[in-house]
C-alpha cells in the first residue's frame, strides 16, 4: 500500500524519514571529508575510526527512523522505501563497515591508507542505497553510476601498482560500455512507453514488438555486467586479482546486494508484467555462469582469481532464483545473496590478515601448512570454504538447496540437475584449499599478525555461517517477511 500523502511535491521534515539513510550518509561523507582535509597528519589516523562511527550512526538511524511499515514513495515517485529496501541497506552498511574494519591493518602494512579510501567506500555505499530505493529509471542510473565511479577509483587506489592501474582501466572501459547499454535500453523504454516510472512500467504489457525486446536485452546486458555474469564477466578476474585485496573484498560483497536490488526493482517489478523475455535471457546467463565459472576456477592457482570465478558461478545460482519468476525463487535468491556476502567477507578477511607488508598472500602455495602455522586461521578458512562448497550443516548448503527446491517447484528439472552437478564440480577447488592447509607441508613463511580484533571479527563471521546453518529457518523466515511467502 502506497502512502499518497508522501507523493506531494512539498515535503516536511518528518516525511523525509524514509530517506534518512541517504541523508545521513551524504552528511557523513561531507563530515569525514572535511575532517580528513583539516585534521593534518597528527589526527588523520582517526579518519578510519570516524568513518566506522558514521556507518554505525547511519545503521541506527535506518533502523530507528527510516523503518517503514508500508511501501512509501517519495520525491514525486523517484524514491521508494519498503521493508526489503530497509533490510538491504542495513546489510550493506554492515558489510561495508566490516570491509573497512578488516582492511585497516592491511592498508597500513601496505602504506596505501588514506582518508580518500574511506570516503570513496562511503560514496559507493551511497550509490548502493540510492539503487536499493530506486523507483524511476533516472534514479536507477544515478545509483549505478555513483557506485561504479567510486569502485573505479578504489581499484586504482594503489598508485604504485601497475597491475591495479591496468585492472582499473579495464573495469572503467567495460563499465562505461555497460552503462551505455543500460542508458540506451532505458531511452528505448521511455520512447516506447512514454514513462520513466517503474510503477507505471509495471503496468505496461510487453507487447511492443521488436523494439521492446531490444530495450530489455540492453538492460539485461547491463544487469549481467554489474553482477559479473558470463559473457559479461571479463572484468571480474582482472579486478579481483589486480586491485588491492581490501578493494576486492569490498567489490565482492556490498555491491552484490545492490545488484540483487537492481534485478528486483528493474526486472521483477518494473518489467514484471510479462517476465518471459528477461527470464529467457537470465536463463542463458545463469547456465553459462555456472559452467564457465566452476570449470575455470579449477585451473586457478591464485586464490583471489579462484574466488573471482567462484563469484561468477555463485552469480549463476542467484540468477537461477530469478529464472523461476516465482516468489519462492526470489526468496531463495535473496537468501543466497546474503549467504554469499557473509561467507565472502570471511574468506577475503582471512586473505587480508595473512597478507605481508611486501605483497599479498593469495597464492595456494601461501596456504600450505597453515593448519600447523596458524590453527585458528586455518579453522576459520575451513568453515568458510566448506560453506561456500555447500557442505551441510553450514548455511551454504541451505542456500543452494533452496535454489534447487525453487527450480523444482516451478518445473525447471533440467536447471535443478545442472545446479547439483556444478555444485559437485565446485566442491573440488574449495576442498583443494583445505588440502593445502592441512595435508601439504609448506615452506616456512612470515608469521601471520596476531590482530586480536580482526581475529575476533573473523571468528564471529564464521560462527554466524555455522549458526545460520544449524538454524536455517531464521534466515528463511526473514526472507519470507521481506519477499513474501509462496
Amino acid at each position: 500500500m502506497i502512502n499518497p500523502a508522501l507523493n506531494e511535491s512539498t515535503l516536511t521534515l518528518a516525511s523525509l524519514a524514509p530517506a534518512i539513510t541517504e541523508i545521513a550518509l551524504a552528511t557523513g561523507i561531507c563530515a569525514v571529508l572535511m575532517f580528513d582535509v583539516f585534521a593534518g597528519r597528527t589526527w588523520r589516523y582517526l579518519t578510519h575510526g570516524l568513518t566506522l562511527v558514521v556507518l554505525a550512526i547511519c545503521a541506527w538511524l535506518t533502523l530507528s527512523v527510516g523503518a517503514v511499515a508500508t511501501r512509501t514513495v517519495l520525491f514525486d515517485g523517484l524514491y521508494v522505501a519498503d521493508k526489503l529496501g530497509v533490510f538491504l541497506k542495513l546489510a550493506a552498511l554492515m558489510a561495508t563497515a566490516l570491509c573497512l574494519f578488516y582492511s585497516q591493518h592491511y592498508l597500513d602494512r601496505r602504506r596505501i591508507h588514506g582518508g580518500e579510501y574511506d570516503i570513496l567506500a562511503m560514496t559507493a555505499l551511497l550509490g548502493i542505497s540510492v539503487l536499493i530505493s530506486a523507483n524511476n529509471l533516472l534514479t536507477v542510473y544515478l545509483g549505478v553510476e555513483l557506485l561504479s565511479l567510486s569502485l573505479y577509483a578504489l581499484v586504482a587506489f594503489d598508485r604504485d601498482s601497475g597491475i591495479a592501474a591496468e585492472a582499473a582501466i579495464k573495469y572503467f572501459v567495460l563499465g562505461a560500455i555497460a552503462s551505455g547499454a543500460l542508458l540506451y535500453g532505458m531511452s528505448m523504454l521511455y520512447g516506447l512507453t512514454g514513462t520513466l516510472s517503474l510503477d507505471k512500467l509495471a503496468l505496461v504489457s510487453a507487447s511492443h514488438g521488436a523494439g521492446f525486446v531490444i530495450a530489455v536485452a540492453f538492460i539485461v546486458v547491463a544487469v549481467a555486467f554489474k553482477f559479473g555474469a558470463v559473457p559479461f564477466h571479463m572484468w571480474v578476474p582482472d579486478v579481483y586479482h589486480g586491485a588491492p585485496s581490501s578493494v576486492a573484498l569490498l567489490i565482492a560483497t556490498a555491491p552484490k546486494l545492490a545488484s540483487f536490488a537492481l534485478v528486483m526493482r528493474l526486472l521483477v517489478y518494473g518489467l514484471g508484467a510479462d517476465p518471459v523475455l528477461w527470464v529467457q535471457m537470465l536463463t542463458a546467463l545463469a547456465v553459462l555462469s555456472l559452467l564457465l565459472g566452476n570449470i575455470l576456477a579449477i585451473a586457478q592457482t591464485n586464490i583471489r582469481r579462484m574466488l573471482a570465478y567462484s563469484a561468477i558461478a555463485n552469480v549463476g545460482f542467484i540468477l537461477l532464483g530469478f529464472v523461476t519468476a516465482d516468489t519462492a525463487g526470489y526468496r531463495a535468491a535473496l537468501s543466497y545473496t546474503l549467504v554469499y556476502v557473509l561467507t565472502t567477507l570471511g574468506s577475503f578477511g582471512v586473505l587480508l590478515l595473512a597478507a605481508r607488508s611486501d605483497g599479498e598472500a593469495d597464492e595456494l602455495d601461501d596456504f600450505k601448512g597453515l593448519g600447523t602455522r596458524d590453527p585458528l586461521l586455518a579453522l576459520l578458512m575451513l568453515g568458510l570454504m566448506l560453506s561456500t562448497a555447500g557442505v551441510p550443516p553450514l548455511v551454504g548448503f541451505w542456500a543452494k538447496l533452496w535454489i534447487i527446491q525453487a527450480l523444482l517447484h516451478t518445473h525447471h528439472l533440467g536447471l535443478a540437475i545442472l545446479a547439483v552437478l556444478v555444485s559437485v564440480i565446485g566442491a573440488y577447488y574449495y576442498l583443494r584449499v583445505i588440502w593445502y592447509m592441512y595435508f601439504d607441508a609448506g615452506r616456512e613463511q612470515t608469521p601471520i599478525p596476531r590482530q586480536a580484533g580482526t581475529r575476533l571479527a573473523l571468528g564471529l563471521n564464521t560462527l554466524a555461517v555455522l549458526a545460520l546453518g544449524l538454524l536455517p529457518n531464521v534466515l528463511l523466515s526473514l526472507c519470507e517477511r521481506l519477499i513474501g511467502a509462496p
